[in-house]
Formats: structure tokens, sequence, C-alpha cells
């Protein structure tokens, strides 16, 4: 049996441009108002980081300041000691929402997602 580290799959930027569109949604398991695209269940599966989506979601229904944006761009930046800081701004950098996650093995530097209709998704599948 493989440990979760060595089952899980490498990640690139360049992976993640390949996604234009979505064909498939998939529901949240928890927030099922939430769907989100196959682009950002690409990058979930690979990346090990059903958590990200996690965060998304359950931000939604309980931080007013996110739920009142229409459009949202998350944006996850890691740090070299593994550290991170998840931020939900507006579109127009007016941030609304900021985390820290104290650990985190995410493969890149950074990463944004768009929430907007209810949906997740890559910045290149909007």
């Amino acid at each position: 049996m493989q440990s979760d580290t060595q089952s899980k799959q490498t990640l690139s930027a360049a992976d993640l441009c390949q996604f234009t569109g979505s064909e498939q949604f998939f529901r949240h398991s928890l927030n099922r108002s939430v769907l989100y695209t196959e682009g950002a269940q690409y990058l979930a599966e690979h990346a090990g980081a059903y958590w990200l989506l996690d965060e998304i979601a359950f931000a939604q229904p309980h931080h007013a300041a996110v739920a009142n944006e229409p459009f949202q761009v998350w944006t996850l930046n890691v740090r070299l000691d593994k550290t991170a800081t998840l931020t939900c701004d507006d579109g127009n950098d007016n941030v609304v929402f900021t985390k820290q996650i104290p650990y985190t093995d995410f493969p890149l530097d950074t990463v944004k997602l768009y929430f907007a209709n209810d949906v997740i998704h890559l910045p290149s599948e909007y």
C-alpha cells in the first residue's frame, strides 16, 4: 500500500493551462450548492489539495464578506517553510478574506482559483 506522499502525482502550472472549459462538473460533498470544474478536480487530485476546494466551499456560507462577492479570486501563496496564505479578493485586489495555513505540501508556489456562479474553476476555464 502506498502512502499519500507516494501516490500523489506531481503538478506544474503548465498542467493547469490545458484546461479551457469543462464538460463535467463535480458537486462538493459537504457544501452541495458548490460545483467545481474538471480543472479544479485535476488540481485537487494531483496536488493532494481537496482541502483547498473545501476552504473555498466552506467560506461561502460562513463569511459574509466572501458571500457578498459574486466574483471571487482565491490565491494560495506557499512559502519556503511550507506555511501558506490563502486570500480571497473581489477581482480588483480588494481582499475580503485571509487565512494562514500552518503547513502544506502543495507543490506549486502559488495558484489561483476563481469562484463565480457557485462554481470553482481555474482562471483558464473562466
